[in-house]
């Protein structure tokens, strides 16, 4: 134990009388909620530094240029990486899904596939619709030409269309 709280005497079998018992552990309380003198955590050194040589201390820019073909291996590693991770997840859910032969398994098995079949129709889409809009239309007549423009309006519920003719 601390010598502090302590007793200088053992008093083991000998009864103190109250007030020495309420004094004794006033004295053990207060050593015990006691603050506790402050240690230093962190020192500086505020002693001028010792000088070498003659010439004047020169800054030293850091100018760390990475090259662009170590930038662009680094990118491949982590694409690289992130690909295998995302195949071995896969095979590992597929794995699973081939474990429990059920209709959860089944739908397991072909969603993946129609998912790659419904990005596939929407990039052949997006492609077809690109296509499309540079298309430039050039009529050549001979002789009388007469033009109708058509405008079609769809709405309701069953799609009905009404069609407008003008010369």
């Amino acid at each position: 134990m601390y010598p502090e709280t302590t007793p200088e005497t053992s008093l083991s079998g000998v009864r103190m009388s109250d007030d020495v018992a309420a004094a004794e552990a006033r004295r053990i309380i207060t050593d015990a909620y006691k603050p506790t003198p402050d240690t230093p955590t962190s020192y500086r050194d505020t002693s001028p530094l010792p000088a070498y040589g003659d010439a004047p201390p020169v800054m030293q820019p850091d100018r760390r240029i990475v090259p662009a073909w170590a930038a662009g291996t680094a990118v491949a590693g982590i694409g690289v990486g992130a690909a295998f991770v995302g195949v071995g997840c896969g095979l590992w859910l597929a794995c699973q899904g081939f474990a429990a032969v059920s209709l959860t398994s089944v739908l397991f098995v072909t969603l993946p596939i129609a998912a790659v079949a419904g990005v596939f129709a929407a990039i052949g889409t997006a492609l077809r619709s690109l296509k499309g809009v540079h298309t430039e239309t050039h009529h050549h007549y001979r002789g009388p030409v007469s033009q109708h423009h058509t405008t079609s309006r769809t709405y309701g519920l069953s799609a009905r269309t009404h069609n407008e003719h003008t010369s």
